[in-house]
C-alpha cells in the first residue's frame, strides 16, 4: 500500500496548491495583494522493523516580492511603495503589515485604512493629519507635510525573516519575528500598487495542477483495482 499513500498525500498538496492558486486568481484585481505560493517538501515515515515510506508535503506558503503596477489615482492619500517595505497598520489583533495604500484620514484625524485601521508613522505611532490643512504631501521617504510644514514620516518597514510572514487575510500580514525600519524604499503620493498576480502564469499553474491530479487519481483507480483483483484471486484458491 506504500505507493497508494505517497500518491495520497501527493493528492492532498495538489488540492492545497489549487485552493492557493484559486484564491491568488481572484484577488488579481486587488490593491497591494501579494501573490502566494505553496512549497512542496519530502517527508519521509520510518520506524524499526517497517519499511520506511517517502510521502510528499506541502505545508510552507511563500510571499512573491515582486513589485505589482503602480496606478495613478491623483488621490491625496493614495500611497503606493515602490521596493520591498510596508507599511504598518494598528489592529485590534496587533500590529500587522500591509502593501495596501488606499488610505483617508478619519474623524479625530487619524489616517486609516479602508477597514478603519490607523496607520503608524516611522516610530509606530499613529498618523496624524490636520484637518484644516489646504495641502498635504508626501515626500518619497514618506514625510507627510502640512501647507509645507513637515509633520511627521510615514513608516515603512520590512520584516527581519521573510519567512516570518503569515498572510491573515487578502492584503493583510502578521510577523512572527523581528521587523525593522527600512530606507531605501520610495513612497509615491497619489498611487497605488495593484496585485502582483501573474494571472496568466497562475491560469497556466491551475491547469498544470488539474491534470496532475487527475493523473493520480487515475493510479489510486487502477492500483485499487489490482489490489481487489489479487486478493479475489487469493480467495479462490
Amino acid at each position: 500500500m506504500n505507493s497508494s499513500y505517497t500518491t495520497l498525500s501527493r493528492q492532498t498538496g495538489l488540492m492545497r496548491e489549487m485552493r492557493v492558486v484559486a484564491n491568488n486568481i481572484a484577488n488579481s484585481a486587488t490593491t497591494g495583494y501579494r501573490q502566494e505560493g505553496l512549497i512542496f517538501s519530502e517527508f519521509v515515515n520510518s520506524a524499526p522493523g517497517r519499511e520506511s515510506i517517502s510521502m510528499s508535503r506541502a505545508n510552507i506558503r511563500n510571499t512573491s516580492a515582486e513589485q505589482g503596477a503602480l496606478t495613478e489615482t491623483g488621490g491625496t492619500f493614495d500611497l503606493a511603495i515602490e521596493g520591498e517595505a510596508y507599511f504598518m497598520v494598528e489592529t485590534p489583533q496587533g500590529q500587522r503589515l500591509t502593501r495596501s495604500g488606499a488610505f483617508s484620514p478619519n474623524a479625530a484625524g487619524d489616517l486609516v485604512t479602508m477597514d478603519g485601521y490607523r496607520v503608524l508613522d516611522a516610530g509606530r505611532a499613529p498618523v496624524f493629519v490636520p484637518a484644516d490643512a489646504k495641502s498635504i504631501n508626501f515626500g518619497q521617504d514618506g514625510t507627510l507635510s502640512a501647507d509645507g510644514n513637515p509633520l511627521g514620516q510615514i513608516g515603512l518597514f520590512v520584516p527581519e525573516d521573510v519567512n516570518t510572514m503569515v498572510r491573515e487575510d487578502g492584503v493583510m500580514f502578521r510577523v512572527e519575528g523581528e521587523i525593522q525600519d527600512n530606507f531605501e524604499s520610495r513612497v509615491h503620493q497619489g498611487f497605488l500598487e495593484g496585485s502582483n498576480v501573474n494571472a496568466i502564469g497562475q491560469i497556466t499553474r491551475m491547469i498544470e495542477i488539474q491534470r496532475a491530479y487527475e493523473m493520480g487519481q487515475s493510479f489510486l483507480e487502477t492500483e485499487d483495482q489490482r489490489v481487489r483483483s489479487a486478493i479475489s484471486e487469493l480467495m479462490k484458491s
